[in-house]
């Protein structure tokens, strides 16, 4: 039997389209999947969209929407997004989905009748770009410390989830299991903020009503991550995915950790539902060294980022350019130098000089000396360990060695046919190891080695 693998990106608000640091996520998370099936794992990818919640009612009432049709017209660019970056997703939730909604219902129920669920008033300082509650020691000069927005202060009557209950157990669940939370630096941030204490969570509004009722007082509706949480479990309730519950890993930005961390663990702790086996935290893109912000005009949308060097050269950039957990600076010169300097002169130029020669001379089938140049073991456990960057190192080291074993030998002289074949498995194992990253070209690549009659063929990466 396969084993099975499901991964998750966050589902997105969809407020605008979809930009750089949504598609950093995804394409990670895609690289992720496709690894996994050649694993031979079965493969449950999710992602979506977070359709509820006070900050798309703003966004469609600015432009006299309902939200619903809002979010309807914002969906499909979102999926359109994902296809041009050549992302295969098994499912694509919406928070409106009629499965999700049940699902919410039933857990919220089974945490109030457990008595995780009691009535009070909440005052707080709200930032609706976050939907998150700050204290006063959270916020900088009164504004919100992500989006730098000024704070509104509200009171209304609320529902409250027993957060603080579960302090201990969470701290259990963090030491217990030490690959909980990823990258550790990160894991450090949440136990000692855990550790200082946790007030118990505000789950419910009633100041809007855009979002899922509360089955046991539908005056109120739920606060938008109890809902959004549920979607990573909701979908595993479908027919035939209820196997793939708990997830592997939800890869998400470093900014929703503490939701992910702390809400969403707690959560399922009270609803007596596993847990997810990891939540993987990567950094944030700058773009000209200040955030990715919608609100501030620092966006690259997608259409941009392809039309910069094409889709493989993208999501090639994105994991190479920076290691997974860590920011990076994205910048139009950088994605050009790497397409370039390796996909181009390293990677474009093997393919193509091994391919002509073969065209030319032919190969003659013999045990395989180059091969061993390529440590799989290493690259396998930087993969599993999601060092994307040091994967592709160690893969364009062998792409280098390729190079030097053509020049060193002088094939075009010495016509040797058994050295070609040592070359064209080689340019097979390479298009293997890259698919997760450049799934087009490495399909090219794989087809043009595997034909009965090699030929050059057209350039893979044209310069820039």
């Amino acid at each position: 039997m396969a084993k099975n693998f499901y991964i998750t990106t966050p589902i997105y608000y969809p407020n605008d389209v979809p930009h750089v640091g949504h598609a950093y996520t995804t394409i990670a998370a895609d690289v992720i999947s496709r690894w996994n099936k050649i694993k031979g794992y079965k493969v449950f990818f999710l992602t979506g969209t977070d359709d509820h919640g006070k900050k798309i009612l703003q966004a469609a009432e600015k432009v006299k929407k309902t939200p619903k049709k809002f979010t309807d017209e914002l969906v499909p660019k979102f999926k359109d997004a994902w296809e041009k970056l050549n992302v295969e997703y098994d499912r694509f939730i919406r928070t409106t989905d009629k499965d999700h909604e049940r699902i919410v219902k039933e857990v919220l129920k089974k945490v109030y009748d457990k008595g995780d669920i009691y009535k009070g008033e909440y005052e707080g300082y709200y930032c609706t770009g976050c939907e998150a509650y700050y204290t006063e020691k959270d916020l900088i000069d009164n504004c919100c410390p992500i989006h730098k927005t000024k704070i509104e202060k509200l009171k209304e009557e609320s529902y409250f989830f027993k957060l603080s209950k579960y302090q201990k157990d969470l701290l259990k669940l963090y030491t217990e299991n030490s690959e909980f939370i990823s990258p550790n630096k990160r894991k450090r941030e949440v136990v000692n903020r855990v550790k200082e204490g946790l007030k118990d969570l505000s789950i419910s509004r009633t100041s809007f009503d855009w979002g899922i009722k509360l089955p046991f007082d539908d005056k109120h509706i739920a606060y938008v991550w109890f809902d959004a949480l549920l979607n990573y479990y909701s979908a595993t309730r479908e027919k035939g995915k209820e196997k793939f519950w708990p997830a592997d890993v939800h890869i998400i930005g470093k900014d929703i950790l503490w939701f992910h961390a702390v809400y969403w663990p707690a959560m399922l702790l009270s609803a007596g539902i596993k847990l997810p086996k990891k939540i993987f935290a990567h950094g944030w893109w700058t773009f000209d060294k200040e955030k990715i912000s919608k609100s501030r005009g620092k966006v690259i949308n997608v259409d941009k980022l392809i039309s910069i060097a094409g889709v493989d050269s993208a999501r090639y950039f994105l994991l190479r350019a920076t290691p997974f957990g860590d920011d990076g600076d994205f910048s139009e010169q950088a994605l050009i130098d790497r397409h370039n300097n390796e996909l181009a002169n390293k990677l474009g130029n093997l393919v193509s000089r091994v391919a002509g020669l073969i065209e030319k001379f032919g190969v003659e089938k013999c045990s395989n000396k180059l091969i061993k140049n390529l440590n799989e073991k290493k690259i396998e456990k930087l993969f599993d360990s999601y060092k994307f960057d040091k994967v592709l190192n160690e893969i364009f080291g062998f792409v280098d060695v390729c190079n030097e074993y053509v020049q060193k030998n002088e094939i075009w002289k010495t016509n040797d046919k058994k050295k070609l074949f040592e070359l064209k498995e080689a340019n097979l194992k390479i298009a293997e190891l890259l698919w997760p990253f450049i799934p087009e070209s490495a399909d090219k690549i794989k087809k043009q080695f595997s034909a009965k009659k090699i030929k050059k063929g057209e350039i893979l990466f044209k310069k820039i």
